[in-house]
């Protein structure tokens, strides 16, 4: 055996015992694993989504203009947010296909790499978005008049980036080895931190001063902080799966090329969320102050309610990676299946309870009927197609763990450059706000439809394909 085979079985038999993995793919009932690998998800992302809930809710006690202030900020923070959701893709891919090959020494080198490449680029996205808040909010619709109150918020929410980016990408190493549990306790844990904060900053008391719409950045930015570093923690002490960067910059362009291989596409098919939200945001402008803040309202419930389907999409990839193997391909047709029968009966549940609770909750976040009236139309007519958008996901996110981001690229980009801009248009034009609301379950519909097939044909070449060269 060559001295460097030698070297590498050497390392992978002493971390082997290190990276800890406590699901295992390949074995046991899918429905069963794929439940044990999703649930902490939805406690932990439960708990995540409703940081901006939360903070929606108490920055509403201040009044319709900081509420439609901080609507305005929502698809500028789930443009970060689906940065970082591209690069665990892309880490939780790669990652799960190197240890499905028992590649302990390579998935170790990339951890470190990888949380490097988090690092520069959210240094990239801070420094932007702190030089292009006045020219970006306008571009997106604001009044003039709500600039200072975006500027307070955002001021302090874009130094909270690179604690977005990089916990979020530990987190994606911590689902490729199967430690979901701890990375939902750990989501849990800071959103109760956040919620203790957030009235204490926005309102002040005793010896701290009240900070208004500044003071829920800087809640999230302290309690993010604190995630990033329990999140280091964990991965390095107690998976072990954490190197220093690579020195030499050949071998790290080769790390940083495998990431941002799924990572971009899906960075790209991620960001075109934000996108459409910005275009709906510019859109829903054009019908006043409390229609953004209605429709500011509902995109704060939404993310909570699909929280089971970002659980499901976030274990879909590597659970499909770690069976790429030919004796494992019938579980990825089991898992399909399974996501498929999730997906639409679990959609036909939320549909039906926005339609019995959306109004309640909405009043939950005002007391001004015009900004209620544009939440419900929203959680109204858009719940139709829940089931439809956690396809979606499932999908983009199948592809992803395939190895294969091409298509999850176009399925995003054509649902809403090709389907959901023309239809918003038309529908405006002849609905008004209810048309936008409109177009996106139409587009979801569509897409789910098209991409679940396209998934299906694809994973049938692949399986056909490998099992023609054994």
């Amino acid at each position: 055996m060559p001295a460097r085979s030698q070297a590498c079985a050497a390392i992978n038999l002493v971390y082997g015992s290190l990276v800890k993995q406590s699901v295992s793919f390949t074995e046991g009932p899918v429905g069963r694993q794929l439940t044990l690998m999703a649930l902490p998800m939805v406690w932990g992302l439960l708990a995540t989504m409703s940081f901006n809930a939360v903070d929606t809710f108490f920055v509403a006690q201040l009044g319709s203009d900081a509420l439609a202030a901080m609507s305005f900020t929502f698809p500028v923070v789930m443009l970060v947010t689906s940065m970082a959701i591209g690069l665990g893709a892309g880490t939780s891919s790669v990652m799960a296909r190197r240890l499905g090959q028992r590649d302990l020494e390579g998935s170790r080198e990339l951890a470190g790499d990888t949380l490097l490449l988090s690092f520069v680029l959210s240094l990239l996205m801070m420094g932007l978005g702190l030089a292009t808040i006045e020219p970006l909010f306008l571009l997106l619709g604001a009044d003039a008049t709500l600039i200072p109150l975006i500027s307070e918020y955002m001021t302090v929410w874009y130094l909270n980036t690179p604690f977005v980016i990089m916990p979020m990408v530990m987190s994606a190493m911590m689902r490729a080895t199967g430690n979901n549990k701890f990375a939902g306790m750990l989501m849990l844990v800071s959103a109760l931190v956040n919620v203790a904060l957030d009235p204490l900053l926005i309102f002040g008391w005793g010896v701290v001063p009240r900070m208004e719409i500044a003071g829920a950045a800087w809640a999230t930015l302290i309690t993010r902080v604190g995630m990033a570093v329990a999140s280091l923690y964990f991965v390095t002490r107690h998976l072990g799966l954490m190197t220093w960067p690579s020195r030499h910059w050949g071998t790290l362009k080769l790390s940083w090329r495998s990431i941002l291989h799924i990572g971009l596409p899906a960075m790209t098919s991620n960001m075109i969320i934000p996108l459409a939200g910005g275009i709906t945001v510019a859109l829903v402008a054009a019908h006043g102050v409390d229609a953004v803040a209605g429709f500011g309202v509902a995109m704060r419930i939404e993310p909570v309610v699909l929280i089971a389907f970002y659980a499901a999409s976030g274990v879909i990839g590597p659970f499909l990676g770690q069976n790429m193997a030919n004796e494992y391909h019938a579980r990825q047709d089991q898992v399909l299946a399974f996501v498929l029968r999730f997906c639409l009966l679990f959609g036909l549940g939320l549909t039906l309870l926005m339609w019995l609770l959306g109004a309640t909750v909405a009043a939950w976040f005002s007391d001004s009927p015009a900004v209620i009236a544009v939440a419900v139309a929203y959680l109204t007519l858009v719940p139709v197609s829940y089931g439809c958008a956690g396809l979606v996901m499932a999908v983009n996110a199948a592809f992803n763990g395939l190895g294969f981001p091409v298509p999850a690229m176009v399925i995003s980009v054509l649902r809403v450059l090709g389907l959901y801009l023309p239809l918003a248009l038309i529908g405006q034009t002849v609905w008004g706000v209810n048309g936008l609301f409109a177009a996106t379950a139409l587009s979801n519909i569509i897409m789910a439809a098209w991409g679940y097939r396209w998934l299906r044909r694809y994973l049938y070449r692949v399986q056909s394909s490998a099992g023609g060269a054994q």
